[in-house]
C-alpha cells in the first residue's frame, strides 16, 4: 500500500517499547524492529560482520564465530569515538533495510521500532514520532529485574542515552508506561484508531 503511513517507536531503556510494539501487532499493524534487523545483519557471513571485525578485531567473534555482544558492548560502551566507529558501521544498513520494509508494507500504517531514534539526529523519513514514556526509577527498576543489573550499570545504560526531554521534543504521540496492562492496551488502541484515521485521510492513501 503506497500509502502506508510510518510511525516512528521510540523510548529510553525499560520504557516498555517491546510491549507496546507487541500490542500494535494485535492490530495486524507490520513492525520493524531495528533491534531485530541489527541482529540479522551481524550473522556470520554478513557483510557488516566482516567489518566490525576489522575495526574491533577478533576478540569481539566467540568460538563459533558469532558476535561477542558482551565483548563488543565493553568495547565502546564507555568509549563514545568506538561506538560512533560501530554506529557508522550499522546505523546506515539499519536505516536501508527498515525503510525497504516499510515501503513493502501492505498495511494503513507501519510501526518501526526504533529506539535510538532522538541520539541518530531523527533521520528517517516519518509520518510520526509515538515514544514511549515512563519515569526514570521505574525504568531503573525494570532494567534490574529484566536483565540482572545493578543498580549502578542500569543507571550507566540509562546516562547513556537521549534524556526524557530530549525525546519527548521529537514526539508526536506519547504513551506514558506507568500502570498495568490494561492502561497500556487501551493507549495503544486508541492510537491504533486514529492512526487508521490518518491513513484513511492522507493524500498518499
Amino acid at each position: 500500500m503506497a500509502g502506508t503511513l510510518r510511525i516512528g517507536l521510540t523510548g529510553g531503556i525499560g520504557s516498555g517499547k517491546s510491549e507496546v510494539s507487541r500490542l500494535f501487532a494485535e492490530h495486524a499493524a507490520p513492525i520493524i524492529d531495528t533491534d531485530v534487523i541489527a541482529r540479522e545483519l551481524v550473522q556470520p557471513g554478513q557483510p557488516a560482520l566482516e567489518e566490525i571485525v576489522s575495526a574491533f578485531g577478533q576478540g569481539v567473534l566467540d568460538a563459533r564465530g558469532q558476535l561477542d555482544r558482551a565483548a563488543l558492548r565493553e568495547r565502546v560502551f564507555s568509549d563514545p569515538a568506538q561506538r560512533r566507529r560501530l554506529e557508522a558501521i550499522l546505523h546506515p544498513r539499519i536505516r536501508r533495510r527498515a525503510l525497504e520494509l516499510a515501503a513493502g508494507a501492505n498495511a494503513p500504517y507501519c510501526v518501526l521500532v526504533i529506539p535510538l531514534l532522538a541520539e541518530t539526529g531523527n533521520d528517517y523519513p516519518l509520518d510520526r514520532v509515538l515514544v514511549v514514556d515512563a519515569p526514570e526509577d521505574l525504568q531503573l527498576q525494570r532494567v534490574q529485574a529484566r536483565d540482572d543489573l545493578t543498580p549502578a550499570q542500569a543507571r550507566a545504560i540509562l546516562d547513556s542515552q537521549a534524556g526524557r526531554e530530549q525525546r519527548l521534543a521529537i514526539a508526536d504521540d506519547v504513551i506514558v508506561n506507568n500502570g498495568g496492562l490494561e492502561r497500556l492496551r487501551e493507549a495503544v488502541s486508541a492510537l491504533d484508531r486514529r492512526y487508521r484515521e490518518l491513513a484513511a485521510a492522507s493524500p498518499r492513501a
